[in-house]
């Protein structure tokens, strides 16, 4: 079983920043892919961005050039630096452990509790 722990979030105004942290109990963190989500309000959860073990990484087009996806094997953390923020970036973000291929992240049923981001105007 793996835990996924998230951190971070809260409210902000609009332009500002937050960094979200997802800490993973599995041993073996460095060999999975891992990505973050986001589900806003009557809307269905969408990936935000993924990175691979190798550090590969893919991102929705509604975030690139704002968010950066990044992790550290030594502390089995991933994290989402996340500028320039926009109230329609409001949502709960999840953690996510899955695999990466192809230019493309495919999550496995492992999911953290979820962090709420609430971005004012």
């Amino acid at each position: 079983q793996v835990q996924l722990v998230e951190s971070g979030g809260g409210l902000v105004q609009a332009g500002g920043s937050l960094r979200l942290s997802c800490a993973a109990s599995r041993s073996t963190f460095s060999l999975n892919a891992m990505g973050w989500y986001r589900q806003a309000p009557g809307k269905q959860r969408e990936l935000v961005a993924g990175i691979s073990s190798g550090g590969s990484t893919i991102y929705a087009d509604s975030v690139k050039g704002r968010f950066t996806i990044s992790r550290d094997n030594a502390k089995n953390t991933v994290y989402l630096q996340m500028n320039s923020l926009k109230p329609k970036d409001t949502a709960v973000y999840y953690c996510n452990l899955g695999s990466y291929g192809r230019g493309s992240y495919f999550p496995y049923d492992y999911w953290g509790q979820g962090t709420q981001v609430t971005v004012s105007s």
